[in-house]
């Protein structure tokens, strides 16, 4: 069986074993940059318990924050699928795009324009240098994926993981119905 390479757009999905990694345990990534040189992506299933308001107060908007890794924490990141609304996006695959023009996005969330299936906003980001997550790969703290949601914003995180590990089959099923701590069972 062919092993998926890392590609923008693609899913990089956490190993079940990587469980003492707190900052990436269970996570699932969307690869949103991958070269040579780099690799950067967001966690998509980690939302926080902060909304878009609570960090920026001047936005009448109560998104949920994700964080999307643990690089730069104090940055806020966004992907969407409204390009056409959101001028400067830079497509990742399909349909999915990367930031944008922040002034016009805030008038259009001030609007009550934009869903938050729309849209998805991110502190911090999860990123690689040249070989770190093909070798983190090759040490099997990851597996990639196609992205097969049509809707990968709208997805349900408390389920997407497991997902990923049913579709993976043979030795993840046991893993897609552990305990998150494994301590407790």
């Amino acid at each position: 069986m062919d092993i998926i390479q890392p590609k923008k757009g693609r899913l990089l999905i956490a190993d079940p074993t990587i469980l003492n990694d707190n900052s990436f345990k269970r996570s699932i990534i969307l690869l949103t940059e991958h070269t040579p040189q780099n690799t950067i992506g967001f966690i998509i299933n980690r939302p926080l318990q902060y909304t878009l308001n609570d960090l920026l107060p001047d936005l009448d908007c109560s998104f949920t924050i994700y964080q999307g890794g643990p690089v730069e924490q104090d940055n806020l990141y966004f992907i969407h699928t409204v390009p056409e609304q959101i001028p400067g996006s830079i497509e990742i695959s399909n349909g999915i795009y990367w930031g944008g023009n922040f002034e016009i996005l805030k008038i259009l969330l001030n609007q009550k324009i934009l869903k938050n299936t729309d849209i998805r906003f991110f502190l911090g980001y999860a990123g690689w240098e040249a070989q770190q997550l093909e070798n983190e790969i090759n040490n099997h703290s990851w597996f990639v994926t196609e992205n097969d949601y049509d809707h990968i914003l709208s997805s349900n995180t408390d389920t997407i993981w497991k997902e990923k590990l049913l579709q993976k089959g043979g030795e993840y099923l046991i893993w897609a119905n552990a305990p998150s701590n494994v301590q407790l069972n």
